[in-house]
């Protein structure tokens, strides 16, 4: 596959694409070398992720945490495996308990604290990867992250960005919990500052010695219940002891001479396939990268994506749809019609019923490719952190409507409509890609972009991560990367999109990784990019 590319095609980045036949690429270094401990030790690409994954929860609090969600996508050498850990609504939930706690006119849950937690999943995607999937002892995956949070590390530069800013947030920092855990010496560390954090670190040798019973069904899962108690939270011990990941069969669509797989509902992932699926209706490769035209396509799609995503996706259980209909090719075609190439429009939602987040992804030799993703959501989640066992909680919940019709209303046990989305490239049947990339509604955009200009572009996977990105944020508008070529920002504009150039890339466009099958992988192995908005490491052996 090396002679598919342009290797010569590139942009200005810090990163150089890095080679080998093990792999762990992730947004940490520390977090990378913890995936390669795993590796050189004899364990698989499995067991790298879950080491890396751990670690991340303590170098990228602002991120993730133990009380994040997850998900994965994985070949194990003869097929492709999805898991869906995102946990469900406490059982005591439904649009009145909000309604009566919040007033009538309340629309969703609250952005902030313990009615916005749901569920935590990715403790259960570690164990259940390892049951499945992993070579080594699942203590041994923990002890990096363990060793890191006792010794410390010290805060990069990018970390601290975001963790100063959620500092300045009142909504976070008066949530319980968090400024003990998270605000030493009462404010957020400095760059290069020593951070340790104990308690998370007696929790994952709690969840260590358990493989991970004493998080959902013991000493952990007892002091969460605890907490939500003293500050009026619904989340209960049964609510952890209920909860089980779920193993799903990934969606797919295909696009230039491959498949590209993601997560079925309830995520987005779905968002991705759709606008790539009406791209398919284009001829692109008769284009230049950074045209305007390209541009204007890909960002009319993952508008038509977005306005079917956001109208029919939830958990499946109360769908109106199936997945299969909105991916039908003849709806696709069908909404590939409504796109002018001279105008930018505001889309709405079609009718298909005729008839604050860490990605990783880790390779091994043999064969095995992970793409894994989890998230606190927001920027440190709820802001609840568990006294004692630094357990930082995601706020998902916040992603339930309280409106009676919408099919993503709250429910007891219902899991929300999710951001975080893993993904997967296939050709003929067989591994081609691991990849994903980081930010809330732009993941499903930056797999679009980043895939087109892979397979459409020939463009190599540093190149196409290095790219100046778009981002679509509603009716007309846009943010484009100040790296994007000034004709096409004006192309645009003249095209009726609003746009507004951001200096900012870590918070608006996303970050990813991305690991690319040479051949054998025991001979010719892999070629990994790292996204260069973040601090990100592609470590290889």
């Amino acid at each position: 596959m090396t002679s598919s590319f342009d290797w010569s095609a590139g942009y200005p980045s810090q990163r150089l694409p890095v080679f080998g036949r093990n792999i762990v690429a992730t947004s940490h270094p520390l977090a990378a070398q913890a995936g390669l401990r795993m590796l050189g030790a004899g364990g698989n690409a499995v067991d790298a992720a879950i080491a890396a994954a751990a670690a991340m929860t303590i170098v990228e609090p602002c991120s993730n945490g133990l009380g994040s969600d997850a998900f994965a996508i994985l070949w194990d050498g003869k097929q492709l495996h999805g898991l869906n850990a995102s946990g469900g609504a406490p059982q005591a939930w439904s649009p009145g308990y909000f309604r009566d706690k919040y007033g009538e006119d309340a629309r969703t849950p609250p952005k902030r604290g313990w009615d916005s937690v749901t569920v935590p999943g990715a403790v259960s995607a570690w164990m259940a990867l390892s049951e499945k999937f992993g070579k080594l002892p699942f203590a041994d995956l923990l002890a990096p992250a363990i060793e890191i949070a006792e010794r410390g590390y010290a805060v990069p530069i990018v970390v601290r960005q975001k963790w100063a800013a959620a500092a300045a947030l009142p909504e976070l920092t008066d949530q319980p919990g968090f400024a003990q855990a998270f605000l030493p010496h009462a404010r957020a560390p400095h760059v290069g500052e020593l951070f340790r954090f104990h308690e998370a670190a007696r929790t994952l040798k709690l969840i260590a010695q358990t493989k991970g019973e004493a998080f959902y069904r013991g000493e952990v899962a007892q002091a969460i219940e605890k907490h939500a108690r003293e500050h009026g939270g619904a989340m209960r011990a049964a609510d952890l002891a209920a909860y089980r990941p779920e193993w799903v069969e990934p969606i797919a669509k295909h696009h230039a001479g491959h498949t590209l797989h993601e997560i079925p509902p309830n995520g987005q992932g779905i968002a991705a396939l759709i606008a790539l699926g009406i791209l398919s209706n284009f001829d692109l490769k008769g284009m230049k990268a950074d045209s305007t035209e390209a541009q204007h396509l890909q960002v009319e799609a993952m508008k038509l994506a977005f306005a079917d995503t956001y109208r029919y996706v939830s958990d499946p259980s109360s769908m109106d749809v199936t997945p299969a209909q909105m991916l039908d090719d003849a709806y696709l075609a069908s909404r590939a019609k409504l796109i002018d190439r001279k105008r930018a429009q505001d889309f709405g939602a079609g009718n298909p019923v005729k008839g604050g987040t860490i990605y990783l992804t880790a390779v091994d030799e043999r064969g095995m490719m992970i793409s894994f993703i989890q998230s606190n959501y927001m920027g440190f989640g709820s802001g609840v952190v568990v006294p004692g066992y630094g357990v930082s909680l995601q706020n998902r919940g916040h992603g339930f409507s309280l409106r009676p019709a919408s099919p993503n209303v709250v429910a007891p046990g219902k899991r929300p409509f999710h951001t975080i989305i893993p993904a997967f490239l296939t050709k003929n049947g067989l591994p081609q890609m691991s990849f994903g990339v980081m930010g809330g509604n732009m993941q499903p955009q930056g797999h679009l972009q980043t895939l087109v200009r892979m397979l459409d572009f020939r463009q190599e996977p540093q190149a196409a991560c290095d790219a100046p990105r778009w981002r679509f944020n509603h009716g007309l508008s846009i943010n484009v990367e100040a790296t994007m070529p000034a004709s096409t920002r004006e192309g645009l504009r003249a095209l009726g999109h609003q746009v507004e150039s951001f200096q900012d890339s870590y918070q608006d466009f996303g970050a990813g990784q991305f690991i690319w099958r040479l051949g054998d992988p025991a001979v010719e192995g892999y070629v990994a990019a790292s996204d260069p908005r973040r601090d990100g490491l592609a470590a290889a052996f």
